[in-house]
């Protein structure tokens, strides 16, 4: 007898073990055939929807098709026992017989292809009842049906390929591009559009493409030191940090519905996160920082890339030193002003520098060691243009003041002092805002396993270990740093 669920070969995943013979054959029969059909797993559930004969035997059901698409337009199967395929069509309310004349048994079929075997969550390694079994499934399931269609995948740097693809399989090839194909209509063509050439861009004129950037937990390194991401959004809308068009996050914000079970698992992750001092590019330290000024309100003032789309998009300031200014301005000059480069900047990659001679003019400090999730921690309040630091400023209970637009303002958490759109009209909870921008909106690759995974896996990981690098990715990362260095050597 043959398990009836199976992990889908994800490129590049190592599977590790999910069904082990010895379970323990209890579990009610009814429940878990209604298990597969909601979640439309077992079999082959990454393959394509083919037509399929009115009558399905074990000769023409194609093994590597989805049986589900099969089932939909079956008037009968017939299989062995011992397929377990069985279970599929029992769940599937098809007429089952079973070769060779045997007697329907549904509890005896149930024993043998699920509740018989012995689950195994495959990123712990810990028992799991068939139900979790089937729902790890259908998450599975769920994330490749959203990619089914997109047939090209335009501007992913080679070192990003390796963790995007399992987030973008479809159950084919993983779809990458280098120059511009063929389309047909109802194509469907991820991109990473900062990496696009201009003959690309002219080729995808106003055809709708998805989106993808960066999850809100990337990685434990930068994007500029070619840490390829752990977590990325695909947006078939627009994309979370343009304010100038609706996003799938906006949409989440402003539409969504969210059930007491999804608010309560959302803040028990932020609580992860806090307590872990991650944030989107660091493992930080949870230790307490000092106070530098003292008594004296502490304000952060995190900078950006200002070449960032996340910055040139629209609503946000234009430069850092324009952010710095109206720090200093609104909180005033009791404020001790704490300025923090972003880390891109910093290693010399890319556009954002403030002269020394402006921040010893605004700023009380210029921090470059310490964590974001350490300083956060430390100071009495922040002030943004669009960065993410806002966003896990508030996940600490601390106020921010916005003076863009991301996607996290305008929802009655945050002082707005950018241009919110009047769409934005929902009032939402912490936990509802977590919920959607780390639950709902991004995907997440465990870097043990290299399976599609919960966000609670990634935060596991990064918070056990920094995830490792191959011997390319570690050689890429230091010509990049060097690169960097002599960046700033040359003031650029």
């Amino acid at each position: 007898m043959r398990p009836v669920l199976a992990i889908p070969p994800f490129p590049g995943a190592r599977l590790p073990a999910f069904a082990l013979p010895g379970g323990d054959g209890l579990g009610d029969a009814d429940t878990l055939l209604a298990a597969l059909a909601r979640h439309r797993v077992g079999g082959c559930y990454w393959g394509q929807a083919i037509a399929g004969p009115a009558v399905l035997t074990a000769a023409n059901w194609p093994a590597d098709a989805d049986p589900w698409a099969l089932l939909d337009k079956a008037e009968l199967v017939v299989l062995p026992a011992e397929d377990p395929r069985t279970l599929l069509a029992l769940a599937a309310g098809v007429p089952l017989e079973l070769a060779g004349g045997e007697a329907v048994d549904r509890s005896a079929l149930v024993r043998a292809h699920l509740t018989g075997w012995a689950w195994r969550d495959p990123f712990s390694g810990d028992a799991i009842s068939a139900v979790q079994a089937i729902e790890l499934a259908g998450f599975w399931r769920q994330l490749i049906d959203s990619n089914r269609g997109i047939t090209a995948a335009l501007g992913f740097a080679y070192w990003k390929r390796p963790t995007v693809a399992p987030l973008l399989w479809n159950g084919l090839e993983a779809p990458f591009q280098r120059g511009m194909p063929v389309l047909a209509d109802g194509d469907r063509v991820a991109v990473w559009r900062s990496r696009l050439s201009a003959a690309q861009v002219r080729a995808l004129g106003n055809r709708p493409v998805l989106e993808v950037e960066d999850g809100f937990l990337r990685s434990a390194g930068l994007g500029a030191d070619c840490v390829p991401p752990l977590s990325i959004s695909v947006d078939g809308d627009g994309v979370h940090f343009d304010p100038t068009r609706p996003s799938g996050i906006e949409r989440l914000l402003q539409e969504g519905v969210f059930p007491a079970d999804l608010v309560e698992r959302a803040a028990a992750l932020r609580q992860a996160i806090v307590a872990a001092g991650l944030s989107k590019y660091e493992r930080g330290t949870v230790a307490a920082l000092p106070r530098p000024g003292g008594a004296r309100r502490h304000v952060l003032v995190p900078g950006q890339v200002e070449d960032d789309r996340a910055v040139t998009s629209g609503g946000a300031l234009p430069s850092n030193l324009e952010l710095l200014r109206r720090a200093r301005a609104e909180a005033g000059p009791d404020a001790f002003l704490i300025y923090k480069p972003h880390p891109d900047v910093l290693a010399g990659h890319r556009k954002g520098m403030i002269a020394p001679t402006d921040m010893a003019a605004l700023a009380d400090q210029v921090e470059t060691a310490a964590s974001m999730a350490a300083l956060i921690a430390m100071v009495d309040e922040l002030h943004v243009n669009s960065s993410l630091a806002g966003f896990e400023a508030l996940l600490r209970d601390k106020p921010v003041t916005v003076h863009g637009v991301p996607f996290y303002a305008g929802w009655g958490l945050t002082t707005d002092r950018g241009p919110v759109p009047p769409r934005r009209t929902a009032r939402r909870t912490l936990d509802e805002l977590v919920a959607a921008a780390y639950l709902l909106y991004p995907r997440y690759l465990d870097p043990e396993t290299g399976l599609p995974c919960p966000a609670e896996v990634l935060v596991q990981r990064l918070t056990a270990a920094a995830p490792a690098l191959d011997a390319k990715a570690s050689a890429v990362i230091a010509v990049r740093r060097t690169a960097g260095r002599v960046r700033r050597l040359l003031g650029r």
